[in-house]
């Protein structure tokens, strides 16, 4: 059987700088987000989650293209999952900025999701770098909603309760779901 693929920091780290030098901000969600904030590796990542702004994924698109990403699945520009011949993936969540400052994120089912101004305000660490991605809470209330946990997500979830002293809502905790 063949090793899953894996995302190392270093490779993540290189990615966010390319985008970096492309002009494209983007926010760390999901498992990547969760180790940025607790500013260290936790688990294994065969992908890294990713908010943009909706109008820099045609050149996300692009430049990924170049490195041997293909859409994988979803409905780009919003909601989309690109994957190398390695099977390394970056989901896409694209958001629409309003004055507000908040994003709004088309999901595939085609209801909106917001971050707000607040959620994006996470910063942490990958690689010894420092990156955007979405705050402790935000994570919480991202991971509570819209899909069954699987047990990585009841541990990212734990560790960032006790790190940032969070409440979990009762389907994030062992046994309440």
């Amino acid at each position: 059987m063949e090793p899953a693929p894996e995302m190392s920091a270093e490779a993540l780290a290189e990615l966010l700088e390319l985008f970096e030098r492309e002009g494209i901000p983007v926010w760390l969600d999901g498992g990547w987000g969760v180790d940025a904030l607790l500013r260290t590796q936790t688990r294994a990542h065969k992908d890294v989650d990713i908010v943009l702004p909706v109008k820099d994924v045609p050149r996300l698109r692009e430049i990924l293209a170049a490195r041997g990403f293909e859409v994988l699945g979803g409905k780009p520009p919003d909601s989309f999952v690109l994957a190398d011949g390695a099977g390394l993936e970056v989901d896409v969540h694209a958001v629409t900025f309003v004055e507000s400052g908040d994003g709004v994120y088309r999901m595939q089912n085609g209801e909106d999701w917001v971050y707000t101004a607040a959620d994006l305000g996470g910063e942490g660490v990958v690689g010894g770098r420092r990156v955007r991605c979405l705050t402790p809470e935000a994570q919480v209330v991202c991971h509570a909603y819209g899909y069954a946990p699987k047990e990585k997500d009841y541990r990212d979830m734990e560790l960032l309760a006790e790190r940032f002293r969070l409440e979990l809502p009762p389907q994030l905790r062992r046994g309440d779901a």
